[in-house]
């Protein structure tokens, strides 16, 4: 004879209870560093969901006045493509608040902070494109990364071409876009899509390396030069001209500049502390 456990109260509450709101994106700051860990189980899949999430931390980091941000992965791969499900969403079922992937684009790379991508495990369409928008990437040694689009029968939907085109030439982003292969970290170094590479274990000590530099600096004067150079890469090197006076001047008028003069004339180069206004 089968018995019935007695309902538990407490239970039913708990399921009646709102549920939160699932975490796409943790964030840790790390003194000026903000370390942002995507989270989207179980892949991170790419798709206004994820990127609306990385939006939101992003703009808490700057609220919080994080000097340099650093994307990661709190999964087991980096991000393993699009979120193929959202292909079939129209544009009135999108969240009202998400960028579309140009705006996504120009926010990521218009960020007056650094960003660098920490990448280990699968990197692949369109996590490569987010990798590919960030200042500096540094990828573990077992990476596996590439614009797999092929195999839907699309192409890099966000921007990856041609930011493969102006980083390693136009045959080899016709190569990874239309042979759709994974490649290794190492060979993606050579072609200069890549900054670093590191062995596996050291991944993350390196990236903090890296962002603590970064972050430690004149912050003022890196979001003047990540504005110039995205200028010169999407404008040509006269618009970058035409641009870089005014770009130039709040590093003239901060106190960074300021500090650096002072430690230069008291201690000779490499020596000031920067605070980042």
């Amino acid at each position: 004879m089968s018995t019935v456990a007695p309902e538990d109260p407490s239970a039913t509450e708990v399921a009646g209870a709102e549920q939160p709101v699932e975490q796409l994106v943790e964030t840790e700051h790390v003194g000026p560093v903000a370390v942002l860990s995507m989270v989207y189980r179980p892949h991170n899949l790419l798709g206004p969901k994820l990127t609306g999430a990385i939006i939101g931390a992003v703009r808490d980091a700057m609220a919080t006045g994080s000097r340099a941000i650093v994307l990661r992965s709190g999964l087991r791969n980096f991000c393993a493509g699009a979120d193929v499900s959202q292909f079939s969403r129209s544009a009135q079922e999108q969240e009202p608040t998400t960028l579309g992937p140009v705006g996504f684009l120009e926010f990521m790379e218009t960020l007056p902070v650094p960003v660098v991508a920490s990448v280990h495990g699968v990197c692949l369409g369109g996590g490569f494109e987010l990798a590919l928008i960030a200042d500096y990437v540094i990828a573990s040694a077992s990476a596996k990364i590439g614009s797999v689009e092929i195999a839907l029968g699309l192409h890099p939907l966000m921007g990856g071409i041609q930011r493969q085109v102006q980083r390693a030439g136009i045959l080899r982003a016709k190569e990874l876009s239309m042979l759709g292969r994974r490649y290794d970290a190492a060979t993606l170094e050579r072609w200069n899509l890549i900054n670093l590479v590191v062995e596996d274990e050291g991944l993350d000590s390196a990236t903090m390396t890296i962002a603590q530099e970064l972050a430690n600096g004149p912050t003022v004067a890196h979001a003047a030069t990540k504005r110039l150079a995205w200028i010169a890469a999407n404008q040509g090197g006269v618009a970058a001209d035409l641009a870089m006076e005014d770009l130039q001047k709040p590093i003239w008028a901060s106190e960074d500049l300021k500090a650096g003069l002072r430690s230069f004339r008291k201690h000779g180069p490499g020596l000031p502390t920067f605070e980042g206004r």
